[in-house]
């Protein structure tokens, strides 16, 4: 049987037993929220068994194109590597909404398998769930006694609730699931060990083929199941594992799904398939590979670099870079195989015959793009290789591996396939820093969206000319645009450049930049992989045009007197404090300044006196900015330069130099010290152990500081009348305060005794257990003492109280220990009946409490409760 007669049979059995034939939905998903692609057969059948849409049909199958790039087994960069494993896949479904079930669903899985399908019935096996004593559910029998109609029971295997209970999420509808596996292996293998052994165990020829999902449980929110009133079926078959299966082959690669695109593959490189380990996986991931590209591009989905266009580019490109290293293509391929799969795959999948021709042309600009880009990367690795040579180094850096990988998009893989060429390593641990670094700032910056490089004018490295000039005539050498939630943004990059790019702790210029045409806002200045990125709201409506670039100075000015702030900061506090102080991180821009540094116990308000001191005294000096820029990095530290907290540094850095205060720093300062004005220590902190952080301010900010704490002073002494002492006077006043609240407090406990009182004179018995109802319009808060002593004090109580501050319904629930161990619980009783008031809480078994939003319903809420907790 090929893989079209495979496919045909599945839905004609199906059709035959009255389910209707629906058409695969989009493997691209764009309607929901949680996922970027179709990952499983059921994903467009979701708002039926969620109850958020009826089901049209009763019974439904249809084959389901899918696709999985992460999760288990399903690591993109080992696909291809293994037999059975891919990015897309077709998922054979049978669905029942409310009608069939497990007779069924078994009775047809047989019927199929092995009298249409004619698998050998004795290799096959079947998992049924062993039960959850977590869920207090049993091992699902009814499934095991309806296996026995066609199975020995050495081959009815019990299966763990991780493998045989299938959950849609946290909540919502679940059930066991019973898998069926088959054994493919050859006899003699069979005889040395029990294929029964092999189950579930990744065994590459041991394999699940098909698993039927029994759907009857809800999952409530407090984590316990519920039966439901309908029961539903939900199955799914690994199409290409059953050709493999069917095919008697034992790879899925070796059946026809995949043969002719692997053969295609292999007549357009000149190789043979089968010859050599290395050709033969990357002609997998090809064939792979490949069908994910077109059916997500057929789908609507095109390469990109955010979100699901993420996700294709970089599986496209994994094929590119297979096929460049190991099948030898340097022209675009990939574009030529997709004939080849429209034939294979057009009459199942009509959307990717419709639309081949964009499919091969959006596949031919990827890859000459990325093979473009491996071409350059090729020659700045040739740079690194005869740098690394140069100076007798047999380790490529991996700072240098990862900006190619990261800011050329050249694989990694392939860096180090050239450098082991050249008998060269590259630092993988390095590598390895820089990538999760990159990752954090991804995550942090998830929201983020940003467009490829416009390039208009190609130069070999930005220059910055900001140390000496407020101003340049500057061109645009390329821009991208980036998006984020709300806003959108423009990324211009010049030829030169004025502004400084945000590093070392220093905000990034801002200014603008005007031509006889336009003037653009640049509203920051950012540094990305040695690129000076100059962010603006706009693009300029001729890009090639000249502009006068031009930073805001007094920001500048402002910026500089706090940067060099922090370098008198630094030396000031080593001189108080000790040598054992080092800078640990800084961020200036022109407001203030913020400097952490290793310091083992809080600073007193003497020592930061004493440290204002001295920066105010280096400050009146007016020492003179000594400014070094192209020293070696030894002759630095002979100069007495201190390198900041594990800042890599080249053969050689810029020495700042003012006074005593010799630093390497690449940021710019003021042109003496006096120019600072005045230095404020704002406040003093730790951040983590033995980390403590100054923020401060100076010049004009600094002064504002002294004069609003003036003006407070003012003020507090006009609310005392003025009076000499007003020190004591706010003293008393605070001794005052505390007595006047403590009678307050005797007055509230007063207040809850004749509250106690009356509560206790209305218990009434439901059920045979003592309830206590009140409503009040105070503070739950003050109520919690009375609770806590009645549910102690009076035996088989039950305590429901509603209290009405302000706009905010609270609702407690209380009881005493012998009902918690009858097997009430207030926090469940209470999380229900808060609904009730549009609210939800939690706690203990013995005291709970809710908040809500619907003051008027309490008494129904109270009601409830009560109902729930005496029933």
């Amino acid at each position: 049987m090929n893989s079209k007669e495979i496919r045909k049979k599945f839905l004609d059995f199906f059709k035959s037993k009255q389910h209707t034939i629906v058409s695969s939905a989009p493997m691209v998903v764009t309607n929901d929220p949680t996922l970027m692609f179709t990952n499983a057969g059921m994903n467009q059948f979701k708002d039926i068994f969620l109850g958020n849409a009826p089901a049209k049909n009763k019974r439904v199958a249809d084959t389901q194109k899918c696709l999985r790039v992460s999760g288990k087994h399903n690591d993109l960069e080992e696909v291809g590597h293994d037999t059975y494993h891919h990015t897309m896949f077709e998922m054979l479904g049978n669905w029942s909404f409310g009608d069939y079930f497990k007779k069924e669903a078994i009775e047809w899985a047989w019927e199929l398998l092995v009298d249409i399908y004619k698998l050998d019935p004795d290799r096959l096996y079947a998992t049924v769930c062993e039960g959850s004593s977590e869920d207090n559910i049993g091992a699902d029998e009814e499934a095991a006694e309806y296996w026995k109609k066609f199975l020995p029971s050495d081959k009815i295997l019990l299966g763990c609730k991780k493998d045989n209970f299938w959950e849609m999420g946290e909540t919502g509808p679940c059930g066991p699931c019973s898998e069926v596996h088959i054994d493919l292996r050859d006899d003699e293998e069979r005889k040395k060990i029990d294929g029964k052994d092999l189950v579930n165990k990744n065994n590459p020829l041991v394999i699940e083929i098909w698993n039927l999902v029994f759907i009857q449980y809800n999952r409530k929110a407090d984590g316990s199941l519920e039966s439901l009133p309908e029961k539903h079926v939900d199955t799914g078959m690994g199409f290409e594992r059953l050709c493999m299966a069917i095919q008697k082959k034992k790879s899925n690669y070796d059946t026809d799904v995949f043969q002719p695109v692997i053969q295609k593959i292999a007549e357009l490189s000149n190789k043979k398939y089968g010859n050599n380990n290395e050709t033969d996986i990357a002609m997998r991931v090809v064939a792979d590979h490949l069908r994910a590209i077109c059916f997500s591009i057929a789908d609507g989905q095109l390469p990109s670099n955010n979100k699901a266009g993420y996700v294709i580019r970089r599986i496209l490109r994994r094929a590119v870079r297979y096929g460049y290293t190991f099948l030898n293509f340097n022209e675009p391929f990939i574009n030529k195989l997709v004939p080849t799969l429209v034939d294979l795959m057009g009459d199942a999948f009509p959307e990717i015959k419709a639309q081949q021709t964009l499919i091969e042309k959006v596949i031919h600009e990827e890859e000459s793009a990325f093979l473009h880009t491996i071409e350059n990367g090729i020659r700045l690795l040739d740079n690194i290789i005869a740098k690394t040579k140069s100076e007798n180094k047999n380790v490529i850096d991996g700072k240098s591996a990862f900006v190619l990988y990261d800011t050329y998009g050249f694989p990694v893989d392939l860096t180090e396939l050239i450098a082991r060429e050249n008998n060269l390593t590259i630092d993988e641990k390095e590598f390895n820093n820089e990538l999760n670094l990159q990752k954090t700032r991804s995550r942090n910056a998830a929201t983020v969206e940003a467009d490829d490089w416009t390039v208009i004018k190609e130069i070999q490295e930005e220059e910055f000319l900001g140390y000496d000039e407020t101003e340049l005539d500057v061109e645009i050498s390329r821009y991208r645009v980036v998006k984020t939630k709300s806003e959108e943004f423009v990324h211009l990059v010049f030829d030169k450049t004025p502004f400084y790019g945000e590093s070392g702790g220093q905000v990034g210029d801002s200014g603008i930049i005007e031509s006889s045409e336009e003037k653009i806002n640049i509203n920051n200045t950012i540094k990305e992989n040695n690129l000076i990125i100059h962010v603006a709201k706009q693009l300029p409506k001729n890009p090639l045009a000249k502009f006068r670039a031009k930073i805001d100075v007094k920001k500048r000015i402002a910026t500089a007197n706090n940067h060099t702030a922090t370098h008198l900061l630094h030396a000031s506090l080593r001189q108080l404090l000790g040598t054992h102080v080092e800078q640990k991180g800084s961020l200036v821009n022109s407001n203030y300044l913020r400097f952490d540094f290793a310091h083992f116990q809080k600073m007193s308000d003497d020592e930061i006196r004493q440290v204002e001191k001295i920066v105010n005294q280096k400050i009146r000096e007016n020492k003179p900015r000594n400014e070094n820029r192209q020293v070696p990095i030894a002759e630095a530290r002979n100069m007495g330069a201190m390198a900041l907290f594990g800042e890599k540094y080249g053969d050689v850095v810029r020495v700042i130099k003012f006074g005593e205060s010799v630093e390497l720093c690449g940021g710019t300062h003021a042109e003496a010290t006096g120019q600072i004005g005045f230095f404020k220590i704002i406040s003093e902190s730790a951040i983590a152990a033995g980390i403590r952080r100054i923020e401060a301010t100076t010049g004009e900010n600094a002064e504002n500081i002294v004069y609003e704490t003036i003006d407070t002073l003012k003020q507090i002494r006009q609310l005392f009348n003025n009076s000499p002492t007003f020190v004591q006077s706010i003293k008393k006043s605070i001794d005052d305060n505390e007595n006047l609240k403590k009678q307050l407090d005797d007055l509230m406990q007063e207040k809850m005794k004749l509250l106690k009182q009356k509560m206790l004179e209305n218990i009434e018995e439901i059920n045979g257990i003592k309830v206590i109802r009140s409503l009040f319009s105070i503070n739950a808060e003050n109520l919690k003492n009375i609770i806590f002593e009645m549910r102690k004090e009076i035996k088989n109580i039950l305590i429901v109280i509603g209290c009405s501050d302000s706009d905010k319904p609270t609702l407690i629930v209380a009881m005493s220990d012998d009902l918690v161990a009858c097997g009430k619980n207030a926090s469940l009783i209470v999380r229900e009946a808060a609904q009730e008031i549009q609210g939800g809480g939690g706690g203990q078994a013995f005291f709970a409490t809710a908040g809500g939003k619907k003051n008027e319903r309490l008494n129904i809420a109270i009601a409830k409760a009560i109902e729930l907790a005496t029933k």
